[in-house]
């Protein structure tokens, strides 16, 4: 009996080790909105989208203008300590980041709606490969609809 009890114990202690460990795991998948009044070279600016699930309802992962425009990532490297992309071209101009993320965890489990920033780093904008605008910014974590 003593054996069947503590067989249960263990069970349940392992369960809980491994669902605490998938919930803490690093996850950004969301848009970050620049924090405060974009720089003029960047006013178009809309979002930065991760959303790797391609659900219909969100954007599609990439770099986002407020007209509309998307430019999909060209390359993307998403650590908590490293998060840098470029963009295709659309009509010569296309896009560069290089930062970091403030903090880990599962940001759409643990989004309040706050805009405290989640993100920072250099955006470059690039017309015809040539490097027209660079700013250092901070991002919001926006989880979507």
């Amino acid at each position: 009996m003593v054996r069947k009890l503590l067989t249960v114990f263990l069970l349940l202690t392992l369960t809980s080790i491994v669902a605490l460990s998938q919930n803490n795991r690093f996850d950004p998948d969301g848009s970050f909105w620049i924090v405060g009044t974009p720089p003029n070279e960047f006013s178009d600016f809309s979002a930065i989208n991760l959303n790797a699930k391609k659900l219909r309802r969100i954007p599609a992962p990439g770099y986002q203008t407020n007209d509309g425009k998307s430019f999909r990532f060209k390359t993307l490297v998403v650590k908590r300590d490293n998060f840098t992309f470029t963009t295709v071209a659309v009509r010569g101009v296309s896009y560069g980041f290089t930062g970091k993320f403030l903090k880990g965890g599962n940001f759409a489990a643990a989004w309040s709606g706050d805009e405290d920033p989640v993100l920072e780093g250099t955006l470059t904008k690039f017309r015809d490969g040539k490097k027209v605008a660079e700013a250092k910014l901070k991002f919001s974590y926006f989880g979507g609809t």
